[in-house]
């Protein structure tokens, strides 16, 4: 496979805009925003806490995708009927976190549905000095890339500095590759240790990528969210001129 992965996707179905927030009215306020502009919505444990599944179920409703970042990690029997509860609710993506069984238990837990579960590698606020012990930040995302796919999964989260990487050592597997900790040209790095621009990300083999302060912090939302996939687009159009 290129380096667009398995999806040949347009620009605009690539950017998942995370609903941060801890309403329901807000993150109801932020897509009545967005929606003409993006079409996948990320919502993570605060949002999800604060709301349970309300939130969830009225984007799906709208067919707006929604990328459930729960990172769940337990024994094998709660993931496994944990998942099964997330494959009903008709969401795209979800994340857990852990070890092979995890990953063995969450793709039991899927069934048949269209869900696609993604492991997170290592978070994007992390950089070496916290992984202690030896090797590299590299080969910690690697290694744990690696068993996760093995073990049945759909995809990896991971900064978009790791994604050549992980494009190459696991093109048997052709993992979706999703990245956080995107900022685009010109931005403040936030809590973000390991930060690419949309364009970089994309560049390296990235499928998705997910932006939240960015956008929700701009004076104007859908022109930030404009920006950035405009600057996603012309990485694709780079992509497709290497190949040509």
């Amino acid at each position: 496979m290129g380096p667009m992965g398995k999806h040949n996707l347009p620009a605009a179905d690539r950017l998942i805009f995370a609903l941060d927030v801890g309403t329901e009215e807000e993150a109801r306020q932020l897509v009545h925003e967005l929606k003409e502009t993006v079409s996948f919505f990320k919502v993570g444990l605060q949002l999800f806490i604060a709301t349970g599944n309300n939130v969830v179920k009225w984007l799906v409703d709208q067919d707006l995708n929604v990328f459930l970042d729960l990172k769940m990690y337990d024994i094998g029997e709660t993931v496994r009927r944990s998942v099964s509860e997330v494959s009903r609710l008709g969401v795209k993506f979800l994340t857990i976190h852990g070890e092979g069984q995890t990953v063995e238990a969450a793709r039991e837990g899927k069934g048949t549905s269209n869900l696609e579960i993604l492991f997170v590698t290592l978070l994007t606020s992390l950089g070496q000095g916290d992984l202690g012990g030896s090797g590299s930040l590299e080969e910690f995302v690697q290694k744990r890339g690696e068993m996760a796919m093995k073990h049945g999964c759909d995809g990896l989260v991971t900064s978009g500095q790791n994604v050549p990487i992980l494009r190459e050592t696991l093109s048997d597997h052709d993992p979706i590759l999703v990245c956080p900790g995107i900022r685009p040209q010109g931005a403040g790095s936030d809590d973000q240790k390991r930060y690419t621009t949309p364009f970089e990300a994309i560049s390296r083999g990235a499928d998705y990528l997910v932006v939240g302060r960015p956008i929700r912090d701009a004076q104007d939302r859908v022109a930030k969210a404009e920006e950035i996939i405009l600057e996603i687009d012309s990485a694709l159009e780079d992509q497709e001129t290497a190949v040509s």
